[in-house]
């Protein structure tokens, strides 16, 4: 009878040992000293992962009166299997675009769904979108819930991306029927685009659920997607079909962080607990980057270099301690180039077409800028290029202390596109006046004059004082266009430095921040023209052969993304 009375006890302490593994504290931080939650106990019981291929959970939405189970959420794929991916953002080219991250939204899920995911992408719907060019058709009418109970009713639209990318558009007059993206150029910038994009990232979470689209990792770009990953921790932190869904967060310029009024907290309904310095108070506004950085499950930059950068005070600009802490969870991936629309041998817009075993095109594109710009018919001056916006970034304070001198001194020319800072554009109005024939600038944009001006250039000028990636750089490249870049950031990790003894390199860099810096390296490009035409022809050649297509990237954010769904179930 003992015998067996004991046997019964160590059955009960078994029992009871297995209960208290079993169990699991709240991950809901306490009080207003939150920083980061803890991680869960390692005896915390693992919820099963079905495969793959198990069949998606019915949307709430579509089936009133029930709530989704947990066991139902999306789980995580297995290795090697294919993801569902929603990218959130506020530009995509065609559609929308202000500067390099347009490119990069358009053109990595394509990259994406060339090795078998599925990725869709989802942005604002704003006044300025043809809907007809691009055959945006509308869907369904969606309701999105924001904080203190508000209902925000959106239409939601579709459109395919060159026949291959489901788009889908979030319309919403009273913040997206504007003529602007971020800004007006008369006004300046829009004071609710805090709430304007908040709006997009929970909307996203509700598209998935309505449309039963359950993504394993939801992709926020910049700023305006970096809520994506605190809605998923927050609002649909359980008893959702997005409970498992991860977040990435791809930091494309950390100079624009989103900092507003306080008095958009409240609409996001996060909680009073973390409006903290550790989360998303930033001397009493919020930063939407930082939260961005402290709730996604993987943080990414857009290139190695500019990763690196960005941890440092100078460079991080206030955020540098965040990524320092997420430092296992944060990667640069450079970005890639989209060749089929930029490959001078294919390249449509281009008066004619050249390779690198055929360059005789690109004498042809170089008189056709000449033209076009109003320099002087010269086929040996050597043309320095510039299609860029007109801000403070980009180094047009070095460009108008350098670019007189270089025109009074050298024998070149120099062409430029673009807009933005109206002092920077009367000033090239001045220098098309004061060096004529030498100087053409065309105020404004032109996909067809950037093309041109890539083709058509020998040098293309880019003195950033930082560069998260730079796309033009990788163009000039591919069209045998020598980039002469400061070294930061993405210039540095794409630039060849020019070896003057054997002739290898790919363009002409320089490092420090000053208008000579750029005009003595100028002169060293065109003495190279003039003095040492073999080099600038071997230079070219290896240039047009480098590679920076987006299957490499591609690639690596596949591992991102399984990196952020193992991170994604400890939280």
């Amino acid at each position: 009878m003992g015998k067996k009375k004991k046997h019964k006890k160590e059955d009960g302490d078994k029992a009871a040992k297995k209960a208290r593994q079993a169990g699991g504290k709240s991950r809901k931080p306490a009080g207003k000293t939150v920083s980061k939650p803890a991680k869960p106990s390692r005896k915390m019981r693992k919820q099963a992962e079905p495969d793959l291929e198990s069949p998606r959970p019915v949307s709430p939405v579509t089936r009133k009166g029930t709530r989704p189970r947990a066991k139902t959420a999306s789980a995580p794929a297995k290795a090697g299997g294919a993801l569902r991916i929603l990218f959130v953002a506020s530009e995509c080219t065609p559609f929308a675009k202000i500067g390099g991250l347009a490119d990069a939204v358009a053109a990595l899920p394509k990259a994406l769904i060339r090795l078998g995911h599925d990725v869709r992408i989802l942005m604002p719907l704003y006044r300025g979108v043809d809907r007809e060019k691009h055959r945006i058709r509308f869907r369904s009418s969606v309701c999105v819930h924001m904080g203190q109970g508000e209902e925000n009713w959106v239409g939601l639209h579709e459109t395919l991306l060159e026949d291959t990318v489901p788009v889908y558009f979030i319309e919403h007059d009273r913040f997206y029927g504007r003529a602007g993206i971020y800004d007006d150029w008369e006004w300046g910038e829009y004071g609710d685009n805090a709430f304007r994009f908040a709006l997009l990232c929970k909307s996203a979470l509700q598209v998935c659920k309505d449309l039963d689209f359950i993504p394993h990792v939801l992709h926020g770009h910049d700023w305006p997607g970096a809520l994506c990953g605190a809605f998923l921790k927050t609002w649909d932190r359980v008893l959702s079909p997005l409970s498992q869904t991860a977040s990435v967060l791809t930091i494309h310029n950390i100079g624009h962080q989103g900092v507003y009024h306080a008095s958009v907290f409240p609409y996001l309904g996060l909680g009073g607990d973390y409006f903290h310095p550790g989360v998303i108070e930033d001397h009493g506004k919020v930063n939407l980057l930082k939260a961005g950085v402290f709730f996604a499950d993987a943080i990414t930059t857009v290139s190695p270099t500019y990763k690196e950068e960005i941890k440092t005070p100078l460079g991080g600009q206030g955020l540098a301690p965040f990524l320092n802490g997420r430092h296992e969870d944060f990667f640069g991936v450079l970005n890639g180039v989209d060749y089929e629309h930029w490959d001078p041998a294919t390249d449509p817009l281009l008066p004619a077409r050249y390779s690198g075993e055929d360059l005789r095109g690109k004498a042809r594109c170089k008189f056709a800028l000449q033209e076009r710009m109003g320099l002087a018919r010269d086929a040996e001056a050597p043309i320095f290029g510039v299609v860029s916006r007109f801000a403070r970034q980009k180094g047009f304070d070095l460009l108008k202390e350098a670019l007189p001198r270089a025109l009074q001194d050298m024998h070149c020319q120099v062409v430029v596109l673009g807009q933005g800072d109206p002092a920077t554009e009367d000033f090239f109005r001045w220098l098309v006046q004061t060096y004529p024939g030498k100087a053409g600038a065309q105020i404004g944009f032109s996909n067809e004059t950037a093309h041109l001006i890539e083709a058509g250039s020998d040098f293309f000028l880019m003195p950033s004082l930082y560069e998260p990636c730079g796309l033009n750089q990788m163009y000039s490249l591919k069209y045998g266009t020598l980039p002469v870049v400061r070294a930061t950031g993405g210039l540095e990790d794409t630039v060849v430095n020019y070896n003057e003894s054997t002739g290898e390199g790919t363009g002409f860099k320089f490092y420090e921040p000053s208008g000579m810096a750029v005009y003595y390296t100028m002169g060293w490009a065109v003495s190279t023209w003039f003095d040492r035409p073999q080099h600038i022809d071997r230079m070219r050649a290896a240039a047009m052969a480098q590679d920076f297509g987006w299957h490499k990237p591609a690639a690596q954010y596949e591992k991102v993304y399984r990196h952020a769904l193992e991170k994604r179930k400890k939280w």
